[in-house]
């Protein structure tokens, strides 16, 4: 399994608090409505620079407006790949939460590592696990650690939304 590492964020909320917004899939939900208000539309395309267009803002926007929700997993339509779903497979509160991709093409872990950071503070590292074979891992080598940072970023601006 190839492992992508973030580089550790951190987050203006205590521990407890982001453990228990990203340990529940549900939580999620905050973000269909944090996608309607320009002002954080702004934010995101601020934060993301160049790396972000209209077309793809416009995809993530569809996707999370398509998204089923529970506790335990968040799961989407991806089109001609079937439906997908990141399931909780471990939660070790309030330092770890570990996710599954399941229906993905390739086999996928996702952790979340969380430890206080001072008082009110928590510092956040997120792991990506994939099951490549040489060629995809040479390919997506560069894309894929680009991915898990932006998603630290993000998660980083989700868990200090409490």
């Amino acid at each position: 399994m190839t492992k992508y590492e973030s580089t550790v964020k951190r987050i203006y909320a205590p521990v407890d608090g982001v453990y228990a917004k990203f340990s529940d899939m549900t939580n999620l939900a905050t973000i269909r409505e944090r996608l309607a208000d320009p002002a954080f539309e702004q934010l995101v395309r601020q934060q993301a620079g160049d790396k972000v267009n209209d077309e793809q803002l416009a995809q993530l926007k569809s996707i999370v407006e398509k998204m089923q929700l529970e506790r335990d997993a968040a799961t989407v339509d991806a089109g001609p790949m079937g439906t997908v779903s990141l399931r909780i497979v471990e939660r070790d509160e309030p330092k770890l939460v570990k996710f599954a991709a399941e229906g993905s093409p390739v086999p996928a872990n996702l952790w979340i590592q969380l430890l206080p950071n001072g008082e009110g503070q928590t510092a956040m590292k997120v792991t990506l696990g994939a099951e490549l074979n040489f060629l995809m891992k040479q390919m997506l080598k560069g894309k894929l650690q680009d991915g898990v940072e932006r998603l630290a970023d993000m998660l980083a601006m989700i868990g200090g939304s409490l």
